[in-house]
């Protein structure tokens, strides 16, 4: 199965089910042993947590903005909740992964509230 879920889709009530996500990578944030990362769709986006285990995986292919990725794994409640999303309250603890398409990075940011300019490196 593609995804059993949209990025925009998940809620507290949805806590421990076991969910395929796929979407596009917004960020990517690493914090020593674990990451995150923001997965994005038409419908919202989701945090993904990717464990010390899954970093070595990460290491080896690193994700960029704009990668597409399907994740599975359990519904979390975050202890750090985001009130300005409505899957804020909840992460995906990623049991395995597959990029389904890389990416060059865009020369603009893709978000709603961007005002289009371009980034010159």
């Amino acid at each position: 199965m593609f995804r059993t879920h949209t990025c925009g889709e998940l809620r507290a009530a949805d806590v421990n089910q076991e969910v395929t996500l796929a979407g596009w990578v917004q960020t990517v944030r690493k914090f020593g042993s674990i990451t995150f990362v923001d997965l994005r769709d038409r419908y919202g986006i989701t945090q993904l947590l990717f464990s010390e285990a899954l970093n070595a995986q990460l290491d080896e292919n690193p994700l960029g903005r704009e990668f597409v990725l399907q994740a599975t794994g359990k519904v979390n409640e975050r202890s750090n909740k985001n009130k300005n999303i409505p899957t804020g309250d909840v992460e995906l603890l990623v049991e395995s992964f597959t990029i389904l398409n890389k990416s060059v990075t865009p020369p603009f940011t893709i978000q709603d509230d961007t005002d289009g300019e371009m980034i010159c490196a």
